[in-house]
């Protein structure tokens, strides 16, 4: 049973803050007046990371319920490829050979 990922909407967008820190350090050594223009967008990139955080996958569940979540993909990962080795021993399947 697959359960759909919402995809990123910003994929490739850098999070990191330390940029946004390293200008509002500068504005201040300036005593430039950008300096509440920097911070709020130094908050505005937190909220929006916060969003993410709160909409990932999986975040609602307990580490328990997510170890629980893993063995159980594992084991049907397990019995999946047991299955697969089974049938491709049964040589019904005739294989193309590279040549």
């Amino acid at each position: 049973m697959a359960v759909a990922q919402p995809k990123l909407e910003k994929e490739g967008e850098d999070c990191s803050l330390l940029p946004l820190v390293h200008d509002i350090i500068k504005c201040m050594d300036k005593d430039s007046q950008d300096v509440h223009q920097e911070l709020a967008k130094l908050k505005s990139r937190i909220q929006e990371a916060r969003e993410q955080i709160s909409n990932m996958p999986g975040i609602d569940s307990s580490p328990q319920e997510q170890q629980q979540q893993l063995a159980t993909l594992r084991e049907q990962v397990r019995t999946k490829n047991q299955l697969l080795q089974k049938y491709k021993s049964l040589c019904m399947f005739e294989v193309p050979k590279a040549s």
